[in-house]
This record gives structure tokens, sequence and C-alpha cells, in this order.
């Protein structure tokens, strides 16, 4: 019967990403419920509104979303419920990257985000100022729990950066090797871990790339002597293949989002399995690694 009560009583929040989910579930404790609004194993940009949705914002007192233009589909879900939760932007905490920066790209044109690269979730030191904006987020409409809201703070900003310490050491060896990637997803974790994106197979995301794109992509990695190729879950295997077996570069999927894939079952393990992956595939382990 308690247990009835207390999840009653718990403030209802909507994520917009399984990641911030689990921010938010890090400061709410048992204060808070909290959903996402996106399975991660779909592409968040071009996504159809669903009833579960529109539920679940018709029920949140609290929106955090991810902003940006990740979220496209996210005004006509809000529309469509009718609801206008706490609106929750916590792109507005962190340092966007631009890209407008050209990199490697085989046309030497720049990938561009229309505000900015939206992925800043994988620079796990985002989360502290993540979190610190969920709890004034959660204060204002719990005030008599911000206490606890801070403390549980404190305690994932321990585990964090215990973290951050451990995934730094693993991947110092490889400091300033260069990557390539399918999607234009890396660039905030390739910055806090002293890695260098050279280019990315999307000319742009979610559009597959022309024949006439990878044949000068591969050109140009070969000629760069980038040895790794970042793929991420979904991704199409026969541009993996082709762009693997006509350049050499060792194969490795990283994960973008908890729960993306099965290891990656909450924020810290995101990093864990995602450091892990990338560190084996730069000291020259299999070609294709997933583990």
């Amino acid at each position: 019967m308690l247990a009835v009560i207390v999840a009653a009583a718990a403030l209802s929040v909507a994520a917009s990403s399984t990641d911030l989910r689990d921010l938010v579930a890090a400061v709410g404790g048992d204060r808070v419920r909290v959903e996402s609004l996106t399975d991660p194993g779909h592409d968040p940009h071009t996504r159809e509104i669903v009833p579960r949705q529109i539920a679940l914002l018709k029920s949140a007192a609290v929106l955090v979303r991810v902003g940006l233009d990740h979220e496209p589909w996210l005004p006509r879900a809000l529309a469509a419920a009718g609801a206008s939760p706490r609106d929750v932007d916590v792109s507005r905490a962190v340092a966007v990257l631009e890209t407008e920066t050209p990199r490697l790209s085989a046309d030497a044109r720049p990938h561009l985000h229309a505000y900015g690269n939206p992925h800043y979730w994988l620079d796990p030191e985002n989360a502290r100022a993540i979190t610190a904006r969920l709890v004034e987020a959660l204060a204002a409409e719990r005030p008599e729990d911000r206490a606890i809201f801070e403390a549980n703070r404190r305690g994932f900003v321990a585990r964090l950066e215990a973290g951050i310490a451990r995934w730094r050491a693993r991947l110092a060896p490889f400091a300033g090797a260069r990557l390539v990637v399918l999607h234009d997803t890396w660039v905030y974790f390739a910055r806090r871990f002293g890695l260098a994106i050279a280019g990315a197979v999307e000319q742009e995301p979610g559009v597959p790339p022309s024949p006439a794109h990878l044949a000068r992509l591969i050109e140009r990695m070969r000629a760069a002597g980038v040895g790794v190729l970042v793929a991420e879950p979904g991704a199409a295997p026969a541009v993996v293949r082709r762009v693997a077996d006509a350049t050499g570069a060792r194969v490795v999927t990283l994960v973008p989002s908890v729960g993306a894939d099965p290891a990656a079952v909450d924020y810290l393990t995101l990093f864990d399995v995602n450091v892990e992956r990338l560190a084996r595939a730069l000291g020259g382990g299999a070609r294709s690694s997933s583990r």
C-alpha cells in the first residue's frame, strides 16, 4: 500500500530520450516517475507520433528534451496531447558545438546541423551541467524535495567523476587518433577524449551516401591513413562492409544512446561500453567489434 502511495505522489516527467530519462532518474530518484518518449533504436529526427507519447505528455508535469533540431516531431505531439508541461531544454545548460567546421568529407563540404550538433550527452562532462539544470527544474515543481534532488545529484556526480577518470585513462594511449564515422554523432565524445573525427560516411543525417561520395571518401581515408570506422546499431551493413573492405579500416559499433544496445543499460554504462569497444579497435583488435 505504501508503494502505491509513493508512486502516486511521484512527479511525472517525460524525457525526449533514454539518456535524459536516466539523468532525470539519477536526480529525482523515487520522487519522480520518468519515461522516455522515444525508442533508442529508432531515428529521433523523423519519428511518427504514437498514442503512448500523447498519453505520456498529457500526464507529465515536466518535459525534459534534447532541444536544438533533434525532435522536430515534438511540437506536433504536444499539440495533439493538448499539453503544456514545464519545458526543460537542457541544451541551454551546455556549450553546444557548431558543425560549420569542415572535416574530411569526401567532397570537402561541411556537415551542418541547423542549431549546432545535438549529441551533447555523449560528452560525459556535460552530465554535470545537465543534472544541475534538472535539480532546478524538479525543485521548481517540488520545492520540498530540493534537498533530496541535490543529494541524489551529488551521489551521481561522484560516480560520474570516477567513470570519467577511468575512461580517460583507457583512451589516453590513443590521443589524436583519427576516426571516420557513419553519422556525425561523435564530435562531443571525440573532443572529450582527445580523438579526431576525420570524416562522416553520411553526407546528410539519415541520407544514404551516393556511390560517388563513397568512392571519394574511401580514397581520402586511404590517403589519410584512417584505420577505424565507427558504426552504430542499425547501420546499413553493405555500406559499412564496402568502406571497411576498401580501406582496411577496423569497424567498431558504438552505442549513441542508452538502450540502443543491450549492454548499454544506463548512462554510465553507455560510456563503459563505448570506451572499451573503441579502445580495443584502436589498439588493433578484431576488424569488427561490437563487444
